[in-house]
């Protein structure tokens, strides 16, 4: 895949690595590679939608409505450019932020009132090269400290799971250490 290992594709690398930690396989369905697990009683699914990015609000919807999940149980995760690299920010709804993944969604949904993981990839490019550099290879820097910020994304995750979104929120909307 021409852009499994870019900025724009950090939501699938948090949910790859969260695959890893908890030993699960990925299976291919409609829209989506998912994959379920308990967290303590929590049924969990995550979804890596086969759609285009900026088509994924059909994915997202498809499964809500399939699985009988309340959108307001569910978190999409994905890349902002305005956050520095590695910070996260979760809100329980707002607006797409010109990220075309989350308009999508927010179109298929018909509302911005759902929850969402925006991680942090900085905004490192010239003038004219935001394309570029959001669907560019990370730098051999970035890599350094992506397994850590993964993981610290997956602990924000599994507190929105178990704890909450304002819990999570409290705790993890800071700037990363």
């Amino acid at each position: 895949m021409e852009y499994s290992y870019t900025r724009h594709n950090v939501g699938f690398l948090v949910a790859d690595r969260m695959a890893s930690k908890y030993n699960l396989s990925f299976k291919n369905d409609r829209y989506a590679d998912l994959a379920e697990f308990r967290l303590k009683n929590k049924k969990v699914t995550i979804i890596k939608p086969t759609t285009y990015m900026n088509l994924s609000g059909k994915s997202y919807k498809y499964w809500l409505d399939k699985l009988e999940i309340q959108k307001e149980h569910s978190i999409a995760v994905v890349d902002e450019l305005a956050l520095p690299y590695g910070q996260i920010r979760i809100k329980t709804s707002g607006s797409s932020g010109g990220h075309n993944g989350l308009t999508n969604i927010e179109h298929e949904l018909q509302t911005g009132q759902y929850p969402r993981l925006r991680f942090g990839i900085g905004n490192e490019f010239h003038k004219g090269g935001q394309v570029d550099y959001v669907l560019g290879k990370w730098s051999d820097e970035e890599v350094k400290f992506l397994p850590e910020y993964l993981d610290h994304a997956i602990l924000a995750l599994e507190e929105c799971i178990l704890a909450g979104f304002p819990l999570a929120m409290s705790k993890y909307n800071q700037k990363k250490s």
